[in-house]
């Protein structure tokens, strides 16, 4: 079918796509500040001359962060976490997610877990009755202190439970009248289908898992057990700090790098793995979400 674009369908056309430029530079701009703040001396950072290109190349940031011997210690438990905390919530999501996308009619309990569900969205025990129980369950200083407390992420269940409500009852019934029973028809017909929403969900929990900081600074009481934000975070508020008790090397360091600089490096080395993570999920992402999120 020919479609014809009047002027007023043109006009917005061009304005819609220069507020999505502009959108898109927004976001980008800053990234590649810091990227070229990063590599540039601290003479060039401190005047303000660098833009979108680094000014005096120099690794001296990178060097300093990874310089005592316990990035990547803290590189490692983070993708620990990453690949036991994404697993998990997907576990949890996919067992939550599965009964409560049937009808009561199906699922009689369906509301009574839903509502129970919906209120741990909206009231929370707060930080000290969970750091009790964590402190009860012997879980301190351990890498499930950083994944159980979050097992069930419940906002991007429910986006996978809707989903789950969309997709055709015949399908699962035509598996029904083949003999299959629960378990087949969840991990053989009903997990094949959703990999645009497991893709979704997986890729807000893995940015959560990465992202946070604050779980390790309270739960892990060793410094070697930080992941890499938190210690990341522990650079960023200790950079002066750490700088002056360089010792003799104090002032050649000091003319090489800078507070500015060694927080460049450190923010972006905390954001490039997510960076390199969402191209590859991003096909599923807008897919998952739409079709997950149309349906209360």
């Amino acid at each position: 079918m020919n479609t014809f674009d009047s002027p007023s369908r043109r006009v917005f056309n061009v304005v819609n796509y220069i507020i999505l430029i502009g959108t898109g530079l927004t976001c980008l701009v800053p990234f590649v500040n810091l990227f070229a703040i990063s590599f540039s001396n601290s003479g060039a950072a401190a005047a303000g001359k660098v833009v979108f290109w680094p000014v005096g190349f120099t690794l001296s940031s990178y060097e300093f962060a990874i310089s005592n011997g316990r990035f990547f210690p803290a590189l490692f438990v983070s993708i620990k976490r990453l690949v036991l905390g994404v697993g998990t919530n997907l576990i949890f999501m996919i067992m939550a997610a599965y009964p409560l996308s049937k009808t009561k009619q199906q699922f009689r309990a369906r509301n009574i877990f839903m509502v129970y569900f919906v209120i741990t969205m909206v009231i929370g025990g707060g930080l000290i009755p969970t750091y009790i129980l964590v402190t009860k369950l012997k879980l301190l200083n351990s890498i499930w202190a950083l994944i159980l407390p979050g097992a069930l992420p419940v906002w991007t269940m429910v986006i996978l439970m809707n989903f789950m409500r969309q997709m055709p009852q015949d399908i699962e019934e035509a598996a029904i009248v083949d003999g299959a029973g629960v378990w087949r028809r969840l991990f053989g017909v009903m997990l094949p289908l959703l990999k645009p929403a497991l893709a979704t969900v997986a890729l807000f929990c893995a940015v959560w898992h990465w992202n946070d900081w604050f779980w390790g600074l309270i739960y892990m009481q060793s410094p070697t057990n930080y992941p890499l934000q938190t210690y990341l975070q522990t650079l960023l508020l200790k950079m002066e700090e750490l700088l002056r008790i360089a010792g003799t090397d104090y002032m050649k360091l000091l003319s090489m790098l800078s507070v500015r600089t060694g927080r460049a490096a450190q923010l972006f080395m905390g954001a490039f793995p997510m960076m390199i993570l969402y191209p590859f999920l991003q096909k599923y992402f807008t897919k998952g979400l739409v079709m997950g999120s149309v349906k209360g």
